[in-house]
């Protein structure tokens, strides 16, 4: 008998013991803290989107490469790359006219004003996480296994959507199952993969996902004190304004975090002659 087949004969008493909804809902919290200190930082996104045709062959590739970046209180992506090739001269002035401009107009910025564009934001991202906090009350979730990610021990949990379920979200989190990957230190989802079980609709109707789509997605610990995402993936057969079908695969790459000090004196980005 393997060592590894030990282990989780071992450990299969405590897993019995624990409440899998108990582990996404104290996962869910959390992510709100973690979601506030994602504003001290800036980072890169690198994307990837392949169009396929009905064979499964690629059609066509399109990259783009950003910085993203908080500035008084409001986020920017910066354009650093497009199609595997740097920018054209007028693209960069462009680009960097355009952060100029930010920058200018946080520096005028009030303390009120620069609160209440904090405010705004923070009303943005609680609506966009409340169909994070129905999952607890969407899904039963069976804990499968343990299982170290990282050098880090998690929790490894199948969520299947409840037929009882008649909250807000149900047109989309009804239609869609996975497995979860939470850390067992401190709650933070590591990983998560989810299929759709059905069609979902995404912004009245202009886009519809089909079933059988597969999404991806990566977190990373960074500084010893947050999680950001890592990677994402989407595989999905799609339908645009219900005419347009596409077959795509789309891949998102976010490195080079740094932390932004929020009381550091934010200059020109334009280039020192």
């Amino acid at each position: 008998m393997s060592r590894s087949t030990l282990i989780l004969i071992a450990t299969l008493p405590l897993l019995a013991q624990m409440d899998p909804r108990e582990i996404v809902r104290r996962s869910v919290q959390v992510d709100d803290r973690n979601a506030k200190l994602a504003r001290d930082y800036t980072y890169t996104v690198h994307n990837v989107v392949r169009e396929m045709d009905g064979n499964g062959a690629v059609k066509s590739t399109h990259t783009t490469s950003r910085e993203v970046i908080y500035i008084g209180g409001k986020q920017h992506r910066r354009l650093l790359e497009k199609d595997g090739k740097p920018l054209s001269p007028d693209e960069e002035r462009k680009e960097h006219a355009n952060i100029d401009k930010a920058i200018a107009e946080s520096q005028k910025l009030s303390p009120e004003e620069r609160q209440r564009r904090i405010e705004d934001q923070e009303r943005r991202r609680a609506k966009g996480r409340e169909a994070l906090l129905d999952i607890p009350d969407a899904f039963d979730f069976t804990l499968l296994r343990e299982e170290s990610l990282g050098g880090r021990a998690a929790f490894v949990l199948r969520a299947e959507p409840r037929s009882d379920y008649q909250g807000k979200h149900r047109d989309f989190l009804s239609k869609v199952h996975g497995t979860l990957w939470i850390d067992k230190a401190d709650y933070h989802w590591v990983k998560a993969e989810a299929e759709t079980l059905g069609t979902i609709s995404f912004g009245m109707f202009i886009a519809r996902l089909a079933p059988g789509s597969h999404l991806e997605f990566e977190q990373t610990r960074v500084n010893g004190e947050i999680w950001l995402p890592k990677r994402g993936t989407v595989k999905a057969s799609a339908r645009l304004a219900l005419v347009k079908k596409l077959n795509l695969e789309q891949e998102t790459e976010f490195s080079n975090y740094r932390k932004f000090q929020t009381d550091s004196k934010i200059v020109s980005t334009a280039e020192v002659p």
